[in-house]
């Protein structure tokens, strides 16, 4: 199955789009062999947080796109929250097909200007882009959970920046642990009314299932999900220690927690599937 961009999964999608973040390559796999046993497309993101844990981002990118490209699904590689310009350049020169380009932190007129520029320069090169506008709640600490992205300011952002998709603020928060997220779903569906891209949830971990389904019918469209994998993998990777303390092959208990998010990422898909 040939690489395909993060936007032809989300135009061909029915329903939402599972997009999961990468920590290592265990995490690539898993969630590419999740998405095989569901059936559906899937992107692999990498996020700025990512490349600094590995030093770098070809090691992590290329594998990334390797794993994708021996999928037999659609697969998708995505830079998720680049803040840094030259991540972007870089990303795209490795093969990457798309990127969340992150200004969200600046203010509003510096935000529309960079992501305006690094837009128009990702579209010369056929890569797709998606940004914010305002943090999304809970990030960085810098805006409460309660935080809501305003119809009217998310259709002139994305006229004033040309982006392929935005992430709106309706009710998440980033790392959540706990799954009870209250969504704003009226919110979703005039968004969803008024924006001419797809809609993108970010801190989609903290969401109950439900919630995520009923967020898909009202127009929810690329669905982000990092925490919640990471606890998969991490309970795994733990009970299986835990019941053989002499176990010391790193193969044995990464391939059990390498077993535990691809059976959530298989589960995951089917619940974003109208």
């Amino acid at each position: 199955m040939p690489l395909v961009s993060t936007g032809d999964i989300v135009r061909a999608s029915v329903g939402g789009v599972g997009a999961f973040n990468v920590i290592q390559l265990e995490h690539a796999e898993a969630i590419v062999a999740g998405a095989e046993r569901a059936g559906a497309g899937v992107v692999l993101q990498i996020s700025e947080n990512c490349v600094r844990y590995h030093g770098a981002l070809a090691p992590i990118a290329l594998a990334s796109l390797a794993v994708a490209r021996a999928a037999a699904v659609p697969v998708a590689v995505h830079l998720d929250h680049a803040t840094d310009r030259a991540l972007v350049e870089e990303a795209v020169g490795l093969g990457v097909g798309s990127v969340m380009y992150d200004a969200s932190a600046l203010p509003d007129a510096e935000n529309v200007r960079r992501t305006a520029e690094v837009t128009a320069w990702c579209h010369e090169r056929g890569v797709w882009v998606e940004a914010e506008l305002g943090e999304v709640g809970g990030k960085d600490g810098v805006h409460a959970p309660g935080a809501r992205t305003r119809p009217d300011e998310a259709v002139r952002y994305v006229a004033d920046t040309g982006v392929d998709a935005l992430a709106v603020a309706v009710g998440t928060s980033h790392a959540m642990t706990t799954r009870d997220a209250t969504l704003d779903l009226a919110l979703i569906a005039d968004l969803h009314a008024t924006v001419p891209v797809p809609l993108v949830l970010h801190g989609s971990s903290g969401v109950p299932e439900e919630t995520l389904r009923a967020a898909v019918r009202h127009g929810m469209q690329k669905i982000n999900i990092a925490t919640h994998l990471n606890k998969a993998f991490t309970t795994a990777l733990r009970d299986r220690l835990t019941a053989d303390p002499n176990l010391v092959d790193p193969r044995k208990y990464l391939a059990t927690a390498r077993d535990a998010v691809s059976q959530e990422v298989a589960h995951l898909l089917t619940v974003l599937t109208l």
